[in-house]
């Protein structure tokens, strides 16, 4: 069974090199970490080539410069492994994490979800838990209504990553839209309650912010047409 680690990467040279240090140290020889930089010539790459140039391993792409979305997607289309985890660039990998994951897949899910443990920017523990904070589940309506599917805590198999690529043009986040696909064509999902990263919160994540009331509607009523057409 060979693994993918799609990441997604912008600005991230502050944190990046202990998030690919964790990765790589649960990969195989004949894994890959696919790292698509959305900031290509700047400090994020350099890093990332440097590494790369020391592990195979590795294999920093240019990003299409088209938003976070756009970024994951470029990296998951060269993905070659039969399982992908989505990554992104300031975590840390706790150890276990691909042995658990696979093992779930290896059991029959096509989709595994796993709980984190939420830090600041100094990985100083803010909750044990983000599954207690904002729940998991394993319906396609609730899922809809509040996304708990965090891309970083995601791993699937190759069936789901085709099946909801390409993403659709203005769907508002690909770990929310990944997830309703797979729950949509009723594939298995698998809830992994232990704590398998540290999910670093900080002033620079790309995602997390608020979101105003009229978007939140709209990229409901997004999702739910685009499902419609791929179905």
């Amino acid at each position: 069974m060979k693994i993918s680690v799609a990441l997604a990467a912008y600005h991230g040279e502050r944190y990046i090199e202990a998030q690919i240090t964790s990765i790589l140290a649960q990969l195989g020889e004949t894994d890959e970490l696919i790292v698509s930089d959305d900031d290509p010539g700047g400090a994020t790459g350099e890093l990332v080539r440097r590494m790369a140039a020391a592990d195979p391993r590795i294999r920093c792409l240019e990003g299409p410069r088209q938003g976070v979305v756009k970024n994951f997607e470029h990296a998951l289309r060269h993905c070659s492994g039969d399982v992908i985890f989505l990554s992104d660039q300031d975590d840390v990998w706790l150890p276990g994490k691909v042995a658990a994951v696979t093992a779930a897949i290896e059991g029959g899910a096509d989709l595994v979800l796993h709980d984190a443990k939420v830090t600041d920017a100094d990985l100083n523990e803010i909750a044990p838990s983000y599954f207690a904070q904002h729940g998991c589940t394993r319906s396609f309506l609730r899922t809809l209504l509040r996304n708990t599917y965090v891309g970083c805590c995601m791993a699937f198999t190759r069936q789901v990553l085709t099946e909801s690529t390409p993403f659709p043009g203005d769907v508002p986040m690909h770990d929310w839209w990944i997830a309703l696909c797979a729950l949509r064509r009723g594939r298995k999902v698998a809830l992994l309650h232990e704590p398998l990263l540290l999910w670093r919160r900080h002033d620079g994540n790309v995602t997390g912010g608020k979101t105003a009331f009229a978007d939140k509607l709209r990229w409901r009523l997004v999702l739910l047409r685009a499902l419609t057409r791929r179905q």
